[in-house]
C-alpha cells in the first residue's frame, strides 16, 4: 500500500467526476454512500467545487489542493474547477463543461504520478463535448496510455465473461492496417501477465477472428491467415495459453460456456467485444485498463444526459467500478506485473 494509506488499510481511490451535466456526480455520490463501498476504499474526488457542494455527502469531504494531496489521509475533494451555474446544468452539456471534464482526468493523472492515489475510477465523459472544446480526445484509455507512455488494453470485466479489445475507438475501415502480428503478440502477453495473478494460473485466452466465420480459411478475408493466426502461434511459443482464431458469433452463441472454457476473450474491435459484454450484464460489467502503473476502472455507460438530474440513474455500475478499482489496487496489480511496455509519453 502507498504512503498515503499507511494509517488506513483501505486503498485510496481517485475519482474523476466526468461531465457535471451528466449523471457522473449523482451516481458517484450514491455509490460512495453505500456501506460496502465505504468499507472498501477511501475516495478522493477530482471535480467541480459548486457541483460537488450540491451533494450533502461531498460537503463533508475536506477540500485539498492537488499539490497537498500526498500529505493528507482520508476522503478528500480536489476542486479542479469552479464552473458558473450555466455550465453545470444537468442534461445540458457545454464547451466549458467539456474542458472541465478533461481537466478532472488530467488532475487525477497528476495524482497517480505523484503516488497520491492507489487506483483511479473515471466517471463518464463525453468525447463529443471534450472535442468541441478544442481538445483532441478519443477516450480515457488512450489519454492514460499516452500520459504514462505504456501500451494498454481495454478490458470489459463482467460476471460471466471478460472481453479485451485489440483496437479501441477507431473506424472499422482502419482495422486491417492496425492489426499486426507484433501488436497482437504483445497484447496477448499483457493479457496473460495481467490475469495470471487473478485466476491463479496462466489464463486461457480465446482470440476472435476479424472477418465473418473467422475468414473461412482466407475466403472471407486474409487477416486470420496472415496476422491473427501467426500471432497466436507466436504467443503460444512464449507460453501464452491463446486459442483461435474463433468466429465471434459461434463463441457468444453460448455465453455461459465462454466463461467456463476461457478466462478472457480478445476481440479485434470495439463493437465485436462491447456488444456481448453489455448485452450479457450491462450494470455489473466494468471497464478496466490493463498495463498502467496504477489500476483504472470505469462504469460501462455514458453520460446519460437524458436522465441527468432526474434521480433515476442507477449507481450499480459506479459501485462495481469503484469496488473493482479497490480490489485491483492490491497485490500483483500494483506491483507492475500488469504494466505494459514503455513508450515515450506525451509532453502534455
Amino acid at each position: 500500500m502507498s504512503a498515503v494509506a499507511t494509517a488506513d488499510a483501505r486503498p485510496r481511490v481517485g475519482i474523476s467526476l466526468g461531465d457535471v451535466s451528466g449523471i457522473g456526480p449523482e451516481v458517484t455520490a450514491l455509490a460512495l454512500a453505500k456501506p460496502s463501498v465505504r468499507r472498501a476504499l477511501v475516495p478522493v474526488v477530482f471535480g467541480d467545487g459548486p457541483a460537488l457542494e450540491s451533494f450533502p455527502l461531498f460537503r463533508r469531504f475536506p477540500r485539498v489542493a492537488l499539490e497537498e494531496l500526498g500529505r493528507t489521509q482520508g476522503p478528500a475533494v480536489v476542486e479542479v474547477t469552479h464552473l458558473p451555474a450555466k455550465h453545470r446544468v444537468p442534461g445540458k452539456p457545454s464547451r466549458e463543461g467539456g474542458k472541465a471534464q478533461y481537466a478532472y482526468v488530467r488532475a487525477a493523472i497528476d495524482a497517480m504520478r505523484a503516488g497520491s492515489v492507489d487506483a483511479l475510477c473515471t466517471a463518464p465523459v463525453s468525447k463529443e463535448e471534450i472535442s468541441r472544446a478544442g481538445i483532441p480526445f478519443m477516450g480515457h484509455t488512450e489519454v492514460l496510455a499516452d500520459a504514462f507512455g505504456v501500451d494498454v488494453l481495454m478490458m470489459m470485466d463482467g460476471p460471466r465473461v471478460r472481453i479485451a479489445l485489440a483496437t479501441n475507438h477507431v473506424p472499422i475501415s482502419e482495422l486491417p492496417k492496425l492489426l499486426t502480428v507484433e501488436k497482437l503478440v504483445a497484447q496477448l502477453q499483457l493479457l496473460s501477465r495481467s490475469l495470471e495473478p487473478v485466476v491463479g494460473r496462466k489464463p486461457r485466452i480465446a482470440v476472435l477472428g476479424l472477418n465473418p466465420h473467422a475468414g473461412e480459411g482466407g475466403m472471407l478475408g486474409r487477416e486470420e491467415v496472415e496476422v491473427i493466426g501467426p500471432a497466436i502461434r507466436q504467443a503460444r511459443a512464449k507460453r501464452v495459453d491463446a486459442h483461435g482464431p474463433i468466429p465471434a458469433d459461434g463463441l457468444f452463441a453460448r455465453p455461459d460456456e465462454v466463461g467456463a472454457k476461457y478466462d478472457v476473450v480478445l476481440a479485434m474491435y470495439h463493437d465485436q467485444g462491447l456488444i456481448p459484454a453489455k448485452a450479457l450484464d450491462f450494470e455489473r460489467t466494468v471497464n478496466v485498463t490493463l498495463g498502467l502503473p496504477v489500476p483504472r476502472t470505469s462504469p460501462d455507460h455514458g453520460t446519460a444526459y437524458a436522465i441527468a438530474g432526474t434521480g433515476t440513474a442507477s449507481c450499480v455500475p459506479m459501485m462495481e467500478a469503484l469496488l473493482k478499482a479497490a480490489r485491483l489496487s492490491s497485490g500483483a496489480a500494483r506491483t507492475g506485473a500488469s504494466r505494459g511496455p514503455r513508450r515515450p509519453p506525451s509532453g502534455r
